[in-house]
């Protein structure tokens, strides 16, 4: 269990670097523009599934929507109130 939370950590981590390369461009092109997006969306799966394993494995808690792990994440002190707002406006954003 914790070999799959590490390698969620790890696909994480580096989906963030990705997306940090990305929006580092200036001037970015539409074809790069529509590659942040879709590095975002990657980013932000990556992260709500990581913080799912850990909920599960650490605090036995099963949730499974991002807004349900956002909230749960809340709840554990794992995230500030205004961090999970912030949070749950980006799932409003994505759909």
């Amino acid at each position: 269990m914790l070999d799959r939370l590490k390698q969620r950590l790890e696909t994480a981590n580096q989906a963030i670097s990705r997306l940090e390369e990305i929006l580092s461009i200036q001037n970015p092109s539409v074809i790069e523009r529509d590659a942040a997006i879709q590095r975002f969306e990657f980013s932000f799966e990556a992260q709500w599934k990581l913080a799912k394993h850990y909920l599960r494995t650490f605090e036995g808690i099963d949730v499974g929507s991002p807004k349900s792990v956002i909230r749960s994440c809340r709840e554990v002190g794992l995230l500030t109130e205004q961090e999970s707002t912030r949070a749950l406006e980006l799932v409003d954003d994505q759909n």
